[in-house]
């Protein structure tokens, strides 16, 4: 069997294949997210969800699925499959499916008596639209398809109910037709690659619930429109297709288009292509110059932090530095204009949060390592200065350096870390005054402006950044380490945050580090003792106040839970490049142990990806996002230092 590749035992038990959810985006954001028996079990599930910009920043479920009918004899087999109230499911097209593979596109097959179907699917890179090929491996008489088609034209945050507001008028259009639910929304165009019979029956499907919506204590049951049913005859080994889009296609092209954008797929036969084909769907590219990553789906946007933290590892890591200055190049403008003029961006949001720019910085830093200390001071070592100087000059609102060298932000009233659930608009956890991993991160800021002084030139700039490093550094000591052997999380006036926390470890994974050896392993220790999960770091110890470790619940329940003992995949990339900082080659074999847990989740939750978080304690159940950039990219960066170590 291959690496994605699921057969029917495993497809036809529910309690199996409706938590495997998968996931295609373009590089518009729109995207298209189901489970793998096509049993839409989040709001947020599609065949077709786009943005909708006349409306607002959201996506938008245009399209929420295509249930397929197999007609032979006058007999009909509908390979759809919908949940109803009470955990009932209909028409339980399920049980035809006899397996499901998706290393190179997701292709489900059916066996419906004498009937074999292929079913294959592609999200377009460059456009709202979905393409399905359908292959009629076999039959022995004559076979029909019915294509019923389950619109909703809504915002990804809420449900749609039967309502009289409904436009239910369509025009036909070239092996298919055109409809729009309501104003403001583009045409859906429903097409075929051959004639098509359209059968206007416009009716509701009402209270078709979302399982994933229940278990977070949302509302789960919505109404569907379906405006009728479309009708073709098939012969064994012909090929139909489908295009669902917000633009009109030739049904000449459709099959064209279907097999150039599966030529560019990456093949999902591996760990590493996997991660690097879940990296590629963040891509946003909204322009031909602009690039961007988003943070994750399907919910997220652009956020500042989530791009710099996850771009050396969704660019570099795959070999694509052309990306990485695509989007490096596209944020630049944004941080400068954030830096002269105070002025928030209306695409990456959060710029103004404190360490965003240190977060940039590293991201350089990481280019650095890649292509040499010159290229980068030629490309970008300008601008690097610049962020470093606006520093320096405390003149961020939010971001002062004191006479020790130090940085201290504050964050009691608003989140202003990583750390940033809130419950009735205050932090959970609010981490003010000196923060660790900002003061880290800005010590190796530092020296690495100081190593890019040096190159070529050297001078008076790297004596004052070397300066201001060993001063820095020499106060993270005094101010940080603590009689126990780890970090404060943070320090504000004579408070002094005790908890075990995640964030020390960026003082022993960066590439500078004012600790010595023995206190960076003791840091490393006290975070494997108590931190370490097969599935990622924990936010909190399970020794510290407030731990809790299942995110699961009402919204409130799982703010509580966020950063209280939740296990993060990113942070588990840290603690291994801080391991291989260490032990060198001899911690190899261990890293590649503890990414086992990363490889088995390639074919569970969403398949092919990582999602946001995971529970602390066992059975460590993922949640939030169903794929995640940040955690996609920290563990792409470590498998290209086990390269680099080999």
């Amino acid at each position: 069997m291959g690496y994605l590749k699921f057969d029917k035992t495993l497809l036809i038990n529910l309690e199996e294949s409706l938590p495997r959810e998968f996931l295609r985006t373009n590089r518009g954001g729109a995207y298209h997210s189901s489970t793998i028996v096509d049993c839409n079990t989040r709001k947020y599930h599609g065949l077709l969800v786009m943005p909708v910009p006349a409306l607002d920043e959201d996506n938008h479920v245009i399209l929420s699925s295509l249930d397929e009918t197999v007609i032979q004899h006058g007999a009909e087999f509908n390979l759809g499959l919908h949940q109803y109230d009470n955990y009932h499911f209909s028409p339980n097209g399920h049980k035809y499916i006899r397996e499901y593979d998706v290393e190179t596109l997701p292709r489900t097959t059916y066996r419906v008596g004498g009937v074999v179907l292929a079913k294959e699917k592609v999200f377009t890179a460059f456009e709202n639209r979905i393409l399905i090929k359908y292959t009629l491996l076999d039959a022995h008489s004559p076979t029909t398809l019915r294509f019923k088609p389950f619109m909703a034209f809504r915002n990804v945050n809420e449900l749609t109910f039967e309502n009289g507001q409904v436009n239910k008028n369509y025009s036909e259009v070239e092996n298919g037709i055109k409809t729009c639910m309501y104003d403001g929304y583009p045409d859906l165009h429903m097409q075929f690659s051959k004639p098509v019979a359209f059968v206007f029956q416009p009716d509701w499907y009402k209270n078709i619930e979302y399982s994933k919506e229940m278990e977070r204590g949302y509302p789960y049951k919505e109404d569907l429109y379906v405006p009728g049913y479309f009708e073709l005859d098939i012969e064994k080994g012909e090929s139909v297709y489908f295009s669902g889009g917000d633009a009109l296609i030739s049904s000449d092209d459709i099959a064209g288009k279907f097999e150039a954008e599966a030529n560019l797929r990456t093949p999902r036969t591996s760990f590493f292509n996997c991660l690097k084909n879940a990296a590629q769907q963040f891509y946003h590219r909204p322009t031909e110059t602009d690039g961007y990553l988003i943070a994750g789906y399907p919910w997220f946007r652009v956020h500042a932090r989530d791009l710099f933290v996850a771009l050396p590892g969704c660019t570099l890591a795959i070999n694509e530095p052309v990306r990485f200055e695509r989007i490096i190049n596209t944020a630049i403008p944004a941080l400068r204009n954030f830096m002269q003029n105070g002025e928030e961006d209306k695409v990456i949001k959060e710029i103004e949060q404190p360490d965003v720019l240190l977060w940039a910085i590293w991201a350089f830093q990481q280019f650095a390592g890649t292509f040499g200390l010159a290229k980068c001071k030629d490309l970008y070592g300008k601008f690097i200065q610049e962020m470093i100087d606006y520093i320096r000059a405390n003149k961020h609102p939010n971001l002062r350096m004191e006479e020790s060298g130090l940085l201290y932000s504050e964050g009691k009233d608003k989140t202003i870390t990583w750390m940033n659930s809130t419950v009735d608009g205050r932090p959970i956890v609010p981490r003010t005054g000196y923060i660790v991993e900002f003061n880290a991160l800005w010590y190796n800021a530092l020296k690495f402006s100081a190593t890019l002084a040096k190159t070529k030139t050297g001078g008076k700039r790297f004596e004052t950044m070397e300066a201001l490093a060993e001063k820095t550094g020499h106060s993270f000591v005094e101010k940080f380490v603590n009689e126990y052997g780890y970090l404060f999380d943070y320090i504000d006036g004579p408070y002094v945050n005790w908890s075990v926390r995640p964030n020390m470890l960026f003082a022993v994974s960066l590439e500078y580090s004012p600790l010595d050896r023995k206190q960076k392993r003791n840091v490393l220790n006290i975070v494997t003792r108590e931190l370490l999960t097969p599935k990622g770091i924990r936010s909190l110890s399970p020794k510290s106040e407030g731990y809790r470790p299942y995110c699961t619940g009402t919204q409130k329940e799982r703010d509580l839970a966020y950063h209280q003992g939740t296990a993060w995949p990113w942070l588990l990339g840290a603690y291994l490049e801080a391991y291989l900082r260490l032990y060198g080659e001899s911690g190899i074999s261990f890293v590649e142990r503890m990414l086992i847990g990363m490889d088995d989740e390639m074919h569970k939750h969403c398949i092919g990806t990582i999602s946001e978080l995971f529970d602390g304690n066992p059975p460590f159940q993922s949640g939030g996002a169903i794929s995640f950039a940040i955690n996609v990219a920290a563990i792409l960066r470590i498998l290209k230092l086990l390269d680099n170590y080999k």
